[in-house]
């Protein structure tokens, strides 16, 4: 072999270990052409004052001038000459403590080699080459894009009903108490485009807008710009839906649509950065509810409740719901494996991970399947995607991905940007790092809560957890009308439990916001949930807007002079009751919610604020 000097740094190791072959290979193609590799058998004989038995012991790195290194070392000079690897080098040579405990662990490997190479193969695959996020990251924005479609236009059917002028809250009047109530602070405070215009046709301009670039960006036309818009449009539709945007989903759409912005910028941090979106998701799901001490979940028994109680269930539930006891109480244990344990994977290297994204994507299909959780799921499942490489997602749909692969733009951003983002990513994991202690309840001071308290309005730093505490029972709201007050006809719903005959109906990933909200009502009293208040009164009004949200109204010529609220315990039918009436549920009153009022009754015009 030929002296090298003068031109580029050489990499010995030994041809006859499978171990180092395998990571030579993985470092040929991290540093490209800057590098050469040669096995010693090849090239002791051009390095004579390195000892073969040297060769043997540890790979070894000459440089151009003659220097060499061995070990750990060498291995962190050879990731030293590719993109974004250097800082191995760097923790070696400044970090106390570093360069010995990694020259420890080199040795250790070194001398089990057979074994490792084993651990290599199930860690990273047999061929590892270092991994891409292209096809990913284009998965990733048309998902969003299809996301943020469903929810813009799922509000937007709905809006006037819930925040328009004859609506249950209505925009105008909820902008002008802010305005008396906050001043100049209001803006950051509630970020929103409505404090141009708060009208019905702005309302209306925003939920369309939004539906229109979520297609620009489906369509990958002007990507970064549409998530940006997309982001501020749906952060001005939270603040503005008030208690109807009020849902965990919601922040994860915004936090998820902010981080999606990365894709486009500096691809890489994206990727970690929603690695750590998703962690936080699902393993802070398992641990709100094991903080909350709810017997049920303690005891396993969460899932004979659940598929029942659930604020919309499909029709699947029922059937989930009459599954044995034990069948419940394993899925409910196999729950807090995967919101516990699997998340824990998503930092090892890809084949764990890869099995944790596939847990997830199960539990998720499990759930969309027995109840309609809007886009929540379907989001979460997209938020499965940058567990994954390019390599993995062509191996799994090779034929249909071809086309798609040829549209792939692959760029690589310049440092600024690179540089730019890196820091914004910072800064974002550094308010994740200090949100967790609030989560746990430790009261945060100092510059921490005042950075907390700057971005909160902002809404891209979230906690999560869903049904932390069980309902073991289920109570429905019936809302009648009566012209006499002595007869009374029921509003049906479109989607919540009414008709005893009817089976649950599928919705997702459109959300009623009305229906969803109403099963909140019947956990509290009307004095916690003053928007009621708002929907009678408009009933009480005949409103078109707000009819049109229901399934039936019984009063469709002429508003009725008086609305009251029953409370309803409602559960499935038996097998035995099913066969024998064909219902799906089996209802008991429980007593007045809400007594009847009508136009005249005080109670009902505070619920609406003066539009």
């Amino acid at each position: 072999m030929s002296d090298h000097r003068g031109s580029r740094p050489l990499l010995v190791y030994d041809g006859d270990c499978g171990f180092c072959l395998y990571w030579v290979n993985y470092w040929r193609k991290l540093t490209e052409d800057r590098i050469a590799y040669a096995p010693y058998q090849e090239a002791a004989g051009d390095h004579p004052a390195i000892p073969i038995a040297e060769f043997q012991r540890a790979v070894q790195f000459i440089a151009p001038d003659g220097k060499t290194a061995s070990g750990a070392e060498a291995c962190f000079l050879v990731l030293s000459f590719a993109r974004g690897m250097g800082f191995w080098l760097t923790l070696y040579r400044t970090l106390p403590g570093f360069a010995a405990i990694t020259e420890l662990v080199y040795a250790f490997v070194a001398s089990h080699r057979t074994a490792f190479s084993q651990i290599c193969y199930w860690l990273w695959g047999r061929d590892y080459s270092p991994p891409t996020f292209d096809l990913v990251a284009w998965l990733f924005l048309r998902a969003m894009g299809l996301i943020y479609l469903s929810a813009f236009v799922s509000f937007g059917v709905q809006a006037m009903g819930l925040i328009g002028s004859h609506g249950i809250l209505p925009l105008s009047g909820y902008i002008a108490a802010i305005e008396n109530q906050i001043g100049p602070e209001r803006y950051r405070l509630f970020p929103m485009v409505f404090w141009i215009d708060s009208s019905d046709f702005a309302i209306q301009a925003a939920c369309w807008l939004g539906a229109l670039f979520s297609i620009l960006l489906i369509f990958n036309f002007l990507p970064r710009l549409s998530l940006l818009l997309l982001y501020v449009l749906y952060l001005s539709l939270v603040y503005a839906g008030q208690e109807f945007m009020t849902f965990q989903w919601d922040s994860l759409l915004l936090e998820s649509g902010f981080l999606a912005l990365f894709l486009t910028i500096a691809q890489r941090p994206g990727i970690y950065l929603l690695r750590w979106l998703m962690f936080r998701l699902m393993f802070m799901s398992g641990v709100v509810k094991l903080m909350s001490r709810d017997p049920n979940w303690a005891n396993l028994t969460a899932l004979t409740y659940h598929f029942q109680t659930q604020p919309l269930p499909t029709p699947l539930a029922w059937y989930a719901h009459h599954l044995p006891h034990r069948t419940l109480v394993a899925a409910t244990a196999g729950n807090f494996v995967v919101e516990l344990a699997l998340p824990i994977l998503i930092f090892f290297p890809r084949r764990p991970r890869f099995l944790a994204a596939f847990g997830f994507i199960a539990l998720e299909a499990l759930i969309a399947l027995t109840g309609n959780y809007t886009f929540f799921n379907f989001l979460t499942i997209a938020l499965c995607l940058p567990l994954f490489d390019d390599a993995a997602v062509t191996a799994i749909l090779p034929q249909r991905l071809a086309p798609v692969r040829r549209q792939v733009r692959i760029g690589k951003p310049r440092k600024l940007t690179t540089f730019a983002a890196d820091a914004l990513g910072v800064l974002i994991v550094f308010a994740y790092v200090i949100e967790l202690p609030a989560i746990f309840g430790v009261r945060l001071i100092g510059p921490a809560a005042w950075f907390l308290n700057e971005i909160e309005p902002l809404r891209i730093v979230n906690s999560y957890g869903l049904f932390a505490v069980m309902t073991t029972k289920r109570n429905e709201i019936v809302i009648e009308g009566s012209n006499d007050g002595e007869h009374w006809q029921e509003y049906a719903f479109r989607y919540k439990p009414g008709d005893l005959h009817r089976p649950p109906p599928w919705n997702a990933p459109y959300q009623p916001r009305l229906d969803w909200q109403m099963w909140f009502a019947a956990l509290g009293t009307p004095e916690q949930n003053p928007w009621l208040s708002g929907f009678i009164t408009r009933l009480l009004e005949n409103s078109p807007d707000v009819t049109a949200l229901l399934a039936y109204n019984p009063f469709p010529d002429k508003p009725p002079r008086y609305v009251r609220a029953i409370m309803y315990d409602y559960r499935f039918t038996t097998p035995e009751e099913k066969a024998a009436t064909g219902d799906w549920w089996v209802r008991t009153p429980e007593g007045m919610y809400f007594p009847p009022v009508g136009l005249a009754d005080p109670a009902t015009r505070s619920g609406v604020p003066e539009s």
